[in-house]
């Protein structure tokens, strides 16, 4: 391994992720905040949900009551006047119904003088969920959407027409309340809307979108289901105020200047990445060929959310799949490091934000008598990386605004 580009790998990363920490960016949004003369109820869901609420907490001048419904292991603490939950993510689960539940029951008498301030952050599609089928099934359909490679909004258009929050039909149920709503972008493009399934914005798709991504994959749906789909989401909101604060770009941004920092010229190639993971590797392998013998320093970075097809019952993450499917075009290049994370902390379902790769880590595993093909067939790029070092471990981060894969060239006759 090549320590002094993990080493450079590693201080990218944390600069990036700082850089997009919500905690100024909700405090930023909540000066448009008028506090009502009713109650001020805050409900945050999302995997950054419970750093927004805190935040906010710091801020707003009282809160009457509140939740936060946030992945496993990412409640840090305890917050006044608000009860914290963790539940299932990528795949809701009955915690997430439960707690969806006590959300409900906390907005249900309302009044106009009353407001909520709603926090959203990705993830929330599956944290914030009680839906309108049997939890199994949805789970069932959300397994499916997520197997055959459906990207975030295809999945997050079926999801509203199952559900009693999504779609806009949160805000509905916190009527005539007015909604304050602060979003954390993790989807490319900001589509409010789709972020978290929309809880509290008019939903833009429609039932034939919905039953054209269901014919796409051949998905297994039951009758009720598919009499959901039928059922048009709201596509008018007049109680709600939406502030929609960081986003991929931002990320992409704060991560070329720390490369910048580190004499690095930098690049940034794109922060609209939505194709597979194994394709975005194989694209920055390649450009690491096209660059490898310039008598520079050279960064490129690549922001977005890419997609992987399940072939195999591994353990892994898009982002550890990503940076394997990089390390065999940039075996024996030399001083080229290739690493990708999520900004969240969390990588599929496994305790790694990312994975990294350079010129060495193919003959490595190699010598272990690992073929990085037979992985990637597998999708077992986490156990992998995990026997050369090449996870990327840092936690729970208290942001969530997409990934970012980043290509190092430190050509050592150009320094």
């Amino acid at each position: 391994m090549n320590l002094k580009l993990r080493r450079d790998i590693d201080y990218i990363f944390e600069k990036s992720i700082d850089a997009v920490l919500p905690d100024e960016a909700v405090k930023k949004a909540l000066k448009n905040f008028t506090p009502p003369k009713g109650k001020v109820v805050l409900v945050a869901v999302g995997k950054a949900s419970w750093q927004m609420a805190n935040a906010a907490q710091s801020v707003l001048p009282r809160i009457d009551s509140g939740i936060v419904i946030t992945k496993y292991d990412h409640v840090k603490g305890s917050i006044d006047s608000i009860e914290c939950f963790e539940a299932g993510h990528p795949v809701p689960d009955a915690n997430s119904f439960k707690a969806t539940e006590k959300v409900l029951d906390l907005v249900e008498n309302l009044v106009a003088d009353d407001t909520v301030v709603f926090l959203i952050s990705g993830g929330g599609s599956a944290l914030f969920e009680l839906p309108l089928i049997d939890g199994e099934e949805l789970q069932d359909i959300t397994n499916q959407l997520l197997a055959c490679g459906a990207d975030i909004v295809e999945i997050n258009t079926i999801r509203k027409r199952l559900s009693q929050v999504k779609g806009g039909r949160f805000a509905l149920k916190c009527a005539p309340a007015k909604v304050f709503s602060i979003v954390l972008s993790d989807i490319v493009g900001d589509p409010l809307d789709m972020i978290a399934s929309g809880p509290a914005y008019p939903d833009s798709s429609t039932t034939h979108d919905a039953k054209a991504i269901i014919d796409k994959y051949n998905l297994k749906i039951s009758d009720k289901a598919k009499k959901l789909l039928e059922e048009e989401t709201p596509k008018q909101l007049s109680n709600v105020e939406t502030y929609i604060t960081g986003s991929v770009r931002e990320l992409c941004k704060a991560a070329a200047k720390a490369c910048e920092e580190l004499g690095y010229e930098a690049t940034i190639l794109s922060d609209n990445l939505t194709c597979e993971a194994k394709e975005a590797g194989e694209f920055l392998a390649n450009i690491a060929k096209m660059h490898a013998n310039d008598k520079k320093k050279l960064a490129f970075i690549a922001g977005g959310e890419t997609v992987v097809h399940l072939t195999g019952t591994g353990k892994g993450g898009r982002n550890q799949e990503l940076a394997l499917s990089a390390a065999i075009g940039i075996s024996g290049l030399e001083n080229v490091a290739i690493a990708s994370v999520g900004s969240d902390g969390t990588d599929g379902p496994t305790d790694a934000a990312g994975g990294y790769v350079d010129s060495d880590t193919m003959m490595e595993l190699e010598s272990k008598g690992i073929n990085i093909h037979d992985v990637l067939i597998n999708n077992d790029s986490y156990n992998a990386l995990r026997e050369i070092d090449g996870l990327i471990i840092t936690g729970a981060t208290g942001t969530n605004v997409n990934d970012v894969a980043i290509l190092l060239i430190n050509n050592k006759d150009g320094l």
